[in-house]
């Protein structure tokens, strides 16, 4: 899964990585900021609750003498009066001992010395709690508050004779719900009955707040968190995603420029941001490796017109020297062979000189074109007579097809491309090939050479429009081929605005396409239609 996430993050473009860290690191800085006011917010509550709790429980033990609390009433209804001084708190009695039999029971748990006299001393004090307990307020008498051993053994370690524990009670008259409790042991006084006097006695009292208040507003305050959260998340990744836009503007701006720039066009540059950053060194950079490229572009194209014109002339004197021999000469038939090579030779280098002249023109930018208006089958029905006595002579068949297309183009140059791509097949072994067009979509015409040749491998194809090169396995030396037709066939299809490309599998015949634009075509009329 980790790699899965690797190539899906490799795989986005620089824009959305940006958007995606800058707005996961403000989700978690959102969140950590909300479970940071959550945390705090709660904390204060809960402080506040056991301020409370505490005020609470000093008040009541000052109240205590005058509720007149007594020892011997079962069930008594000492307490009821607590309820309305303190009508949002729960309140449990659970007198211990006299403070004649004991002055400090935190003494007599310290004294102990070992856990059997600790827990002896526990067991008393769950017995004196459950027989002495008074009628509790405000919780249900069927289910008081008992501490367990842990918590009264933590009772008797605390210093301030105080714990706080969270139980879940049952008030009288309703379901149990969550309570902050603060326990205290404290002395206080107790009536022994009518006439009897008072008692101090070592109590265990319970004062409890309900926290339904408090989670209903952590739980709205979570709500409002999480909101604020989801509404940060949004608004963050719109923001950050704006920002890296605008951000990566410029650089942008130099990878358009960069991609409209090639061969033909090698004078244009990028356009330069004044930023004062890495995209204006980039786009600086960029710049003076296409000044550098101009020159070796123009140095190539140069020495490849120079050259040519000057070997045409002697490659053309040695050709016509060869045919004067051939044909006003007595030869002898070894002579004669030798002489019939150095004229195929010669023309194979005026074809070859005749193609490095076109390229370095259109290196150059100076190939021009005259467009005027054709028809599809009209031009493939042309081609295909006029090679027609070429393909006969190699034992193949050329069979115009397809649907009849108006468009614009050069007409000699589109014969051109097509005279290749059916040389092409025709040196590879081809015995049927097919001439088509068709409309893929308005505004665009297709043209295409089908053969049923050997193929060619998937990863050789796009590498045959590559100047000079040539199969492997292929005749096209022998046959006069020096692997440029393609790279002059798409140069003209480039100039025409369109698009070359083949498709081919071992075995199964090679499909040449050129794609173009109809162009500006004229209002046609019945009559200006073949």
């Amino acid at each position: 899964m980790l790699d899965g996430f690797r190539r899906r993050w490799r795989a986005a473009t620089l824009r959305h990585r940006l958007t995606t860290f800058y707005t996961g690191l403000l989700v978690v800085l959102l969140l950590l900021t909300a479970l940071t006011v959550q945390t705090m917010m709660r904390h204060d509550l809960e402080r506040a609750l056991e301020g409370d709790l505490a005020d609470t429980q000093t008040q009541f033990t000052e109240l205590v003498p005058s509720l007149h609390l007594s020892l011997g009433e079962a069930g008594s209804d000492g307490l009821a009066e607590a309820r309305s001084k303190f009508p949002s708190s729960v309140i449990q009695v659970d007198p211990l001992v006299p403070r004649s039999q004991t002055t400090d029971l935190r003494a007599e748990w310290a004294a102990a010395q070992d856990d059997k006299g600790r827990q002896a001393l526990l067991d008393f004090l769950h017995k004196q709690s459950e027989a002495l307990r008074l009628r509790p307020v405000g919780i249900d008498p069927a289910a008081p508050l008992e501490l367990s051993d842990h918590e009264l053994a933590r009772l008797l370690e605390s210093p301030s004779g105080q714990i706080l524990i969270n139980r879940s009670v049952k008030p009288q008259f309703s379901d149990p719900e969550p309570m902050r409790i603060l326990v205290a042991l404290t002395p206080l006084k107790f009536q022994k009955g009518a006439g009897g006097g008072s008692e101090e006695m070592l109590a265990v009292t319970f004062i409890g707040r309900s926290l339904n208040s408090l989670n209903r507003t952590v739980t709205r305050l979570q709500l409002i968190m999480g909101g604020l959260l989801l509404v940060g998340s949004f608004l963050a990744g719109i923001g950050a995603y704006v920002l890296a836009g605008w951000a990566l503007r410029p650089l942008n701006t130099v990878r358009h420029a960069v991609e409209g720039i090639d061969s033909q066009n090698l004078q244009a540059r990028v356009p330069v941001p004044h930023s004062d950053d890495e995209v204006e060194a980039l786009a600086v950079a960029f710049n003076r490796m296409l000044e550098r490229l101009e020159d070796s572009f123009e140095t190539q194209r140069r020495f490849s017109s120079d050259a040519s014109h000057e070997l045409r002339t002697p490659v053309t004197a040695i050709g016509g020297h060869a045919t004067y021999l051939l044909r006003r000469t007595e030869l002898d038939p070894q002579q004669r062979e030798s002489v019939q090579i150095i004229q195929r030779e010669s023309a194979r280098m005026t074809d070859l000189i005749g193609s490095l002249l076109q390229l370095a023109r259109s290196d150059g930018g100076v190939l021009t074109l005259k467009s005027q208006l054709l028809f599809s089958q009209m031009l493939l029905h042309e081609v295909a007579r006029e090679l027609r006595p070429l393909a006969e002579s190699e034992g193949a068949v050329l069979v115009p097809a397809g649907q009849d297309i108006p468009f614009e183009a050069d007409p000699d140059r589109l014969r051109q491309v097509l005279n290749n791509l059916i040389s092409n097949a025709l040196k590879a072994g081809a015995t049927r090939i097919e001439l088509g067009s068709t409309q893929p979509e308005p505004g665009r015409v297709r043209l295409s050479v089908s053969d049923n040749g050997p193929g060619i491998a998937a990863d050789q194809l796009e590498k045959l429009f590559d100047r000079f090169y040539r199969l492997e396995d292929s005749r096209s030396r022998d046959r006069g081929g020096a692997g440029l037709g393609l790279s002059i066939a798409r140069t003209i299809v480039d100039a025409h605005g369109g698009r070359i490309w083949l498709e081919s599998e071992p075995g199964q015949g090679t499909q040449a396409y050129v794609d173009l634009p109809v162009g500006n075509l004229p209002a046609l009329d019945d009559d200006d239609i073949p």
